[in-house]
């Protein structure tokens, strides 16, 4: 009796924790079909208090998920097996890290404002790459002279006024990408300096694929200013070549409706407004000058009024 109940405590353990990952993986999957794009984010010294606040603020909008990435890969590499959802391999390669996912099916953007609400100062700890550099500004520290041996450590001058330490230089106690020394630490943590931010980090966008950040940054204005672009570039060569396009069309008829016009300038055929105004230009140019002259300090003396108000 003694020797089955280990057994038997060791075979109930394996079978629950089979059940969560059987209900682990029926909820990702769950996602992956319920919501259209999601943040893949880094979670890196985001405590448990930090990321249960994160969920309460995203509730009604989107659902976060944390899992080991070897569970992550091979319930994707099980849904894709039969080679369905191509989309969703794309997540495996990038699972690597402590990293999650926020499903969402509204803007992404709304998403990433809430997670930039949440996003706590830290103190520095010994042993941690430093994602950011740290300067000590100079004046007074508010420390006694008996502690002058944590600035002595860091070779950090400094003199006694007023009966406390007084740093008498800017100076960089941590370099970002370093790890942070034990002297480091113990300085900051006297000067009660707390120099990193730590909160969930947007690593991958997913939306049919994994992409960059960056991508998030693309307005509409830039997509529509590169597809004019290529437009363009599509009407010369098609003009050029003599082949016409879509694109083409509008510049070929503006080029022959010069044509057109030219033609009933010089043969005195003032009948449609576009040869109308020609004529009264070419007869009258100064009046045309005038009016433009009258018009450019109205339109100033507008922008100046706005810029007082």
């Amino acid at each position: 009796a003694q020797s089955s109940a280990p057994g038997g405590s060791v075979g109930g353990r394996a079978m629950v924790a089979k059940t969560k990952k059987v209900a682990y993986f029926a909820h990702l999957e769950e996602c992956l079909n319920k919501y259209q794009r999601a943040c893949i984010v880094g979670a890196d010294f985001v405590g448990s208090k930090q990321i249960s606040d994160i969920r309460v603020a995203l509730r009604g909008k989107a659902e976060m998920i944390f899992g080991k990435n070897t569970m992550i890969r091979k319930c994707i590499r099980n849904l894709t097996a039969d080679g369905s959802h191509p989309e969703w391999e794309s997540i495996i390669p990038v699972m690597k890290g402590n990293l999650g996912f926020v499903f969402t099916n509204d803007d992404l953007d709304d998403i990433i404002e809430v997670l930039k609400q949440f996003v706590k100062p830290a103190a520095a700890k010994a042993g941690v790459v430093a994602p950011c550099s740290c300067t000590i500004n100079k004046g007074p520290t508010g420390l006694d002279p008996a502690q002058t041996s944590f600035f002595q450590a860091l070779n950090i001058a400094t003199k006694i006024n007023k009966g406390s330490i007084e740093i008498i230089n800017d100076c960089q106690v941590i370099t970002e990408g370093s790890k942070v020394g034990t002297s480091e630490a113990a300085l900051l943590a006297k000067l009660s300096i707390k120099p990193f931010e730590y909160g969930l980090v947007v690593k991958y966008i997913y939306e049919g694929g994994v992409f960059s950040p960056e991508v998030m940054k693309i307005k509409d204005s830039d997509l529509m200013a590169m597809w004019s672009s290529a437009v363009g570039n599509v009407a010369a060569l098609s003009i050029a070549t003599g082949y016409l396009t879509e694109a083409a069309i509008a510049p070929i008829i503006a080029d022959g409706f010069k044509n057109v016009m030219a033609l009933a300038l010089e043969a005195d055929y003032i009948e449609f407004e576009q040869v109308k105004k020609a004529k009264d230009f070419l007869d009258n140019p100064d009046a045309f000058v005038a009016a433009v002259v009258e018009v450019a300090p109205a339109a100033g003396g507008g922008g100046g009024g706005g810029g007082g108000g």
